[in-house]
């Protein structure tokens, strides 16, 4: 009786003692991934300026703006970019005009989501999201461009939904 307890004490321990290593080693390899692409630091090329506007049609702002209009840089957006001027961003152009999705996985700075439409009208704000997050950043609405832009600077130029976006080239 008392070696078919051991066995079990002994098996049991083995198998939380398992268990608990791989969360170790999990959660290592996680911060050892999140270092490796903070070395990897990009820096942008601004190609084009966007312009925001009022709802009443007065331009509020104007950034230096990357553009992402394919697959692969849409895809890669502002990950591992971490600086970037006060007065720039990062616009996102699709094919389509349908509801977006976004989060912030590999991205070390803190940002803005402006979300337009078709007609440019700005259908949502996502202000202040977090770095790193892995959680979903919906548009609410069908949204054809993305303008990321740091933390702030929405509240700062008072960019609100209903006011517009204009790529100027």
């Amino acid at each position: 009786m008392l070696q078919a307890y051991s066995s079990r004490f002994l098996l049991a321990t083995l198998f939380i003692s398992a268990f608990l290593f791989s969360l170790v080693n999990c959660s290592g390899t996680d911060r050892q991934v999140q270092r490796d692409s903070e070395q990897e630091e990009r820096t942008l090329t601004y190609e084009t300026k966007v312009a925001f506007l009022s709802p009443a049609g007065d331009t509020l702002s104007v950034i230096d703006a990357a553009v992402a209009d394919d697959q692969t840089s849409r895809t890669q957006g502002l990950m591992n970019v971490t600086s970037m001027p006060q007065d720039a961003g990062m616009i996102f152009i699709f094919d389509e005009n349908q509801p977006r999705s976004f989060w912030m996985a590999s991205t070390p700075l803190s940002l803005d989501l402006i979300f337009a439409n078709e007609d440019f009208e700005i259908v949502r704000i996502h202000r202040n999201a977090s770095p790193y997050s892995q959680d979903s950043i919906a548009s609410g609405a069908p949204a054809k461009y993305v303008v990321e832009v740091n933390a702030g600077y929405t509240l700062q130029h008072d960019i609100n939904e209903g006011g517009a976006i204009r790529i100027l080239e």
